[in-house]
This record gives C-alpha cells, structure tokens and sequence, in this order.
C-alpha cells in the first residue's frame, strides 16, 4: 500500500519555478531593455494574472514588450508631464501602507487638462516612478482616490477609463494591492458600472469602496494604513498638502536614477529645464 505525499507549499514553489522558467524558454533570448524588465519577479506576475497559463503570460507580456518598445515608458520626463500634475490629481504620497508598499493618491476632483492622452502618460510616469520607489521586496502598490471636489464635469469620459484600465491590467499586472475610493458621491456609482465592465475580476475584488459613516469599510481601509499617517481626506489625522514645486524637484531628482537603471545617457540640460 502506498502513501499518498502530503502536498507542501515547497511543491507549489517548485512548480511555479518550473513554470517561470518554462515562460523565459518560451519568450527566447531578450536584448536590452526588455531583457532589464523580464525579471523572474516580472515573469512571475504575468504568470499570476494568467492563473499560471504559459502560452497565455506568454502572449500577453509579449504585448507588454511590443507596447514599451513603442510607448516608452522608462523616457518619459517629468517635465513632459509637469503640466497635467499642477493641481495635484495624482500624486506619489509620502507615506507608505503598513506593509510598506508605495501609496498613490488620486484626486479626480482636481482635474485641469482635457487631453486624454496627456493624461495617460502622466499617469503612466507616475505608475513607472512608483514601482521605481517599491521597498525591496515588494512588487505592488496601493492607491487611494479621493472624491473631494468631483463632479461630471471633472469626471474622465468612459473611453479615457477604458484605456487607462486596458494599460494598467495589460502592462502593469499584479502591481495593485488595493484601491481605496472614498466616499465617492451617489452620481459615480452608475459611472463606475460602466468602468466595471473592463475590469478583470481579480482587480475588480481590489476595489473597495469606503464611507465615512459606514465603520466596517472605514476598519478595513484602516487596516492597511496607519490614522497617524493617513490625510484627514481620507480620515486620517495627517494633512495632504500638495507642493508642485517641491514634487516637481523630486520627480526630477528620480528621473535621474531612473535613466541611470535603465542605462539611458541623458545630457544634464535634459533633466534640469527640459530644453
């Protein structure tokens, strides 16, 4: 009579190692850039978001590949996109969530451009630069949107929120720990159902909607972030306070160490005004 071996976690380990080296075989030799991107953390996260499939991660970080040669996004500056974030619609936080992962802050309220491809690269900037300010270790992120000041008129048009969402699942995969929209006006709710439908159903578990009255989704929010850290815009007891020239300078000190791990020679002009 034979024994049936426990199942371990170590078997799990050893097969998802197997699968992405399965997944580097099938991708062939990378040059450059694209070589820099496709880590085993990077291959492991398109193997996740494909529930481990490797001809589907397959396919899809080869879109990935195609749509960095293209859209560049490790070039872009943020002089480029300084403009779209004067008002601070989004911003990298100076906090971090308690389990130390980078904090986006959304503010739909403060929009001021209505170009929507100008809009995505910003946004696509500041996804790049926090992934480049992770904690070691870490590979997601969390953000949180706040509703102050939103209206219709502010709101993105349905096909911006379609793009941008097409983006983030297509080419940034398994980045998002979690989304925080708080208290977000009655009015969103039909807007969101529209977005909803684009949603891959992992993300969409991501999304969790909070209300400053509703003491269950305000604990859950509060699990993931410290009151002491937190802007009082999202019940906290910290300010959010929004300095673009500050921000602007911090940007531009990343851009350098952006372009220094990725091996782009910029010229210091280049960084300093954007001439």
């Amino acid at each position: 009579m034979f024994l049936r071996r426990k199942h371990t976690q170590k078997d799990d380990s050893e097969q998802r190692d197997a699968k992405v080296s399965e997944l580097r075989t099938a991708i062939g030799p990378l040059s450059g850039r694209s070589s820099m991107y496709c880590t085993d953390a990077c291959l492991r996260r398109y193997l996740e978001a494909r529930n481990w499939n490797v001809s589907k991660a397959m396919k899809m970080l080869e879109e990935t590949l195609k749509w960095r040669l293209t859209y560049k996004p490790e070039e872009i500056r943020w002089h480029e996109v300084a403009h779209e974030g004067e008002t601070g619609k989004v911003s990298r936080a100076n906090f971090h969530d308690r389990q130390g992962r980078t904090v986006l802050i959304m503010r739909p309220g403060m929009q001021n451009t209505t170009s929507a491809e100008n809009n995505i690269r910003h946004l696509v900037y500041l996804i790049e630069n926090a992934i480049l300010n992770l904690s070691e270790g870490q590979e997601q992120m969390s953000w949180l949107i706040d509703f102050t000041g939103f209206s219709l008129s502010t709101s993105v048009p349905i096909r911006t929120a379609r793009d941008i969402i097409y983006i983030l699942q297509s080419h940034y995969p398994e980045r998002l720990a979690i989304a925080f929209l708080y208290n977000p006006p009655r009015f969103f709710e039909p807007f969101y159902k529209a977005v909803r439908l684009f949603l891959d159903p992992k993300t969409a578990q991501k999304v969790k909607f909070v209300y400053a009255k509703n003491k269950d989704s305000v604990e859950l929010m509060q699990s993931y972030f410290d009151v002491e850290n937190l802007p009082s815009e999202f019940g906290g007891n910290a300010t959010l306070k929004y300095d673009h020239e500050e921000f602007s300078r911090l940007m531009a000190r990343d851009d350098v160490t952006t372009a220094k791990f990725w091996g782009i020679d910029e010229k210091p002009h280049q960084i300093s005004n954007g001439h």
